[in-house]
C-alpha cells in the first residue's frame, strides 16, 4: 500500500489543475471538479491510483473515447500518466442538472421525454459504431443544461475500471450493446412514470409488476402517450414484438424523433417540472416551444385576458344556497336544520344532568407519563455517500445489550469532520408510530463527538433518505461517551436521526465514530 496521502481540495496537478470539490468515488476511482489555472475554467478530473493494475486500461479507454466526436459526451481534454501518484483523465465540465433529480420529483411531459431519450439514443448509436459502450446508463448519467442541451457522462468508465485481467470478447461486446439498448428503454420508462424497471436506482422506486411482468407506462400513470408506451414495450419486451422489436440505439432514436414531431396540442399533457419551484406538480396549462428540448425554466402560461372573472367565495356560497332552496330540496334542508336544533337541545339537557351528578369525564386527563419508547428498527443514514449506505450490517448492535459493541462509521482521515467529505453520517431510529419524544440518551465510544438530533415530520410514512426531509431539533458539541440530549416539547415524530458531525480520533490522523447504545424517552 502506498504511503502517499490522499488528495484533498487545494491540491494542484501538473501545476495547472487545482482540485476544488470531490464529486463522487466509485470502483476505486475518484471524480473531482477542478479549476484549470491556465484557461480559467472548470474541468472534470477523474483519478485512479498509479499502482492500480487497471491503470493502463483506464488511460487506454480515455484515449479510445476521443474517437467518439458526438458533442453530447463530455470530451477528454488532457491525460496525465502517474502524476503525483495517480493517473488523471481531464474532461470538460458541464454545468447542468442530473435527470435523476428531476424524475425524483415528477415525471416529464411526453414531448420532452421523447426528445431527451432520442438524443441519448443517437449519441449511444454513434459510440456503438466505434466499438464503445456505456454499460452504466441511468438517469444520474444524463445531464440537462439550462438551455435544454443534453450531456452524457460515464462513457466507457465501467469498461475502463473492469478487472485488469479481463479481456472482452466479441460476445461480451454484443451483450454490452444489448444492455445499453435495454437501458434506453428503462430510461424512457423512468421519464414517463418516475419509476425504474427492475429495482431502486438513483433514488427512484422500482417499477410495479404483475405476475412477474412489468406493467406498461400507461398502466402506471395517466396521460402517457400511447405511441411512447408502445415504443417502451418494443424495447423492454422484444419477445412480444417479433416483427417490430427495437434492438439497436439507432432504431430507438429514429422512432422517438418521429414521435416527437406529433401535434403539440394532442401530444403533451399540462405538467410543470421546474426543479427549483415548489409548484412542481401544478396542473395549470403551459406552452412548450417546438424545436430542441426546452431548458429547465417552465414556459409561460397561455394568456387569460379573455377568461371571465372567477366568482368570489361569497358569490359561490350564495349560488349554492339559492339552489338548495328550490323545490323538494327546501323541505330536505328544513328537516336537516330541525334535526340539528333538536340534537343540540338534547345534548345540552343531558350534559347539564350529568354535570349535577359529577361527570367523570368533565376534567381533562393528565398528560401521559414519560417512559422509555420502544425502537422497532435502526437504519444507517448516509445521504451524502456514494452508495447511500454506511455499515448497514451493524445497525442491530445499537439495540443489543452488549456495552462493547455497536454501529461504527467508516474511518475518515486527516480531519475530524469526516475528512471534509460529508456534513455528517448517522442512524435512523424507527419508533414504529408517531410519538412525543422528549429525550435521547446515547452511549458512544471515544470523545469528543459533535452530534445533532434530527426528526422527520409527523406525517412522514417512510424512513427519511435525505437531509431535506428532516429538521434539526437539538445540537451537542464535544459530547462524551455518555450523553443525554433533551428535545423540544413539540418534537412529535416517528423517525429520530442521530447525526454525527465530528468524530473522535482513534489513532493519529484517523477518525471514527461509534454508537453502542441508545434509549429514547417520551410519551
Amino acid at each position: 500500500m502506498s504511503d502517499r496521502r490522499p488528495h484533498v481540495s487545494g491540491d494542484v496537478l501538473a501545476s495547472r489543475y487545482e482540485l476544488a470539490d470531490l464529486v463522487s468515488e466509485s470502483l476505486g476511482a475518484s471524480n473531482w471538479r477542478a479549476v484549470d489555472r491556465i484557461l480559467h475554467r472548470n474541468v472534470r478530473v477523474e483519478m485512479l491510483p498509479a499502482h492500480d493494475p487497471r491503470g493502463e486500461n483506464f488511460l487506454q479507454a480515455a484515449r479510445r473515447s476521443t474517437s467518439v466526436t458526438d458533442h453530447r459526451f463530455l470530451r477528454v481534454l488532457d491525460l496525465l500518466q502517474d502524476e503525483d501518484g495517480v493517473h488523471v483523465v481531464v474532461r470538460e465540465w458541464a454545468k447542468a442538472t442530473p435527470l435523476s433529480l428531476l424524475l425524483a420529483q415528477s415525471p416529464l411531459p411526453n414531448r420532452r421525454t421523447a426528445t431527451i431519450v432520442a438524443e441519448v439514443a443517437e449519441s449511444l448509436a454513434h459510440a456503438h459504431e466505434r466499438g464503445l459502450v456505456h454499460r452504466r446508463l441511468t438517469p444520474h448519467q444524463v445531464l440537462l443544461k439550462e438551455s435544454g442541451a443534453v450531456r452524457i457522462v460515464g462513457l466507457g468508465v465501467a469498461t475502463a475500471l473492469a478487472p485488469a485481467d479481463h479481456q472482452d470478447s466479441a460476445d461480451d461486446l454484443a451483450a454490452y450493446r444489448s444492455a445499453d439498448v435495454t437501458a434506453l428503454g428503462k430510461l424512457l420508462y423512468a421519464c414517463l412514470v418516475s419509476r425504474w424497471p427492475g429495482g431502486h436506482v438513483d433514488g427512484l422506486r422500482a417499477a410495479p409488476t404483475e405476475h412477474g411482468h412489468l406493467l406498461r407506462p400507461r398502466q402506471v400513470r395517466a396521460g402517457v402517450l400511447r405511441e411512447l408506451d408502445d415504443i417502451c414495450d418494443r424495447i423492454l419486451e422484444p419477445d412480444r414484438h417479433p416483427h417490430d422489436a427495437l434492438r439497436t440505439a439507432d432504431e430507438i432514436a429514429r422512432v422517438l424523433y418521429e414521435a416527437g414531431e406529433g401535434d403539440e396540442d394532442l401530444f403533451d399533457e399540462p405538467l410543470g417540472y421546474d426543479v427549483t419551484s415548489p409548484d412542481l406538480l401544478r396542473l395549470d396549462p403551459v406552452v412548450e416551444p417546438s424545436g430542441p428540448p426546452p431548458g429547465l425554466e417552465p414556459p409561460r402560461r397561455r394568456p387569460k385576458a379573455f377568461a371571465p372573472k372567477p366568482p368570489t367565495r361569497r358569490e359561490r356560497f350564495a349560488a349554492r344556497l339559492a339552489l338548495m332552496t328550490h323545490g323538494d330540496r327546501a323541505l330536505v334542508l328544513l328537516g336537516l336544520v330541525t334535526a340539528v336544533v333538536l340534537s343540540g337541545v338534547l345534548a345540552f339537557l343531558v350534559g347539564r344532568e350529568f354535570g349535577r351528578e359529577g361527570d367523570p369525564y368533565s376534567q381533562s386527563a393528565p398528560d401521559a407519563p414519560v417512559r422509555v419508547l420502544p425502537v422497532d428498527r435502526v437504519i444507517d443514514f448516509d445521504p451524502q455517500g456514494e452508495d447511500g449506505s454506511e455499515n448497514a450490517g451493524q445497525t442491530s448492535a445499537v439495540l443489543d445489550d452488549d456495552p462493547d459493541n455497536g454501529w461504527t462509521t467508516s474511518t475518515y482521515y486527516n480531519r475530524a469532520d469526516l475528512g471534509g467529505l460529508k456534513d455528517g453520517v448517522g442512524v435512523v431510529l424507527d419508533l414504529g408510530s408517531v410519538r412525543q419524544v422528549e429525550q435521547v440518551r446515547l452511549r458512544l465510544a471515544g470523545s469528543p463527538t459533535d452530534l445533532s438530533i434530527l426528526t422527520a415530520p409527523p406525517k412522514t410514512a417512510t424512513a427519511p433518505r435525505d437531509l431535506d426531509d428532516l429538521r434539526e431539533v437539538s445540537t451537542i458539541n464535544g459530547a462524551t461517551e455518555d450523553v443525554s440530549v433533551a428535545l423540544p416539547r413539540d418534537a412529535r415524530t416517528r423517525y429520530v436521526v442521530v447525526w454525527l458531525r465530528s468524530l473522535p480520533e482513534i489513532s493519529p490522523g484517523e477518525f471514527r465514530g461509534e454508537i453502542r447504545g441508545v434509549t429514547v424517552r417520551g410519551r
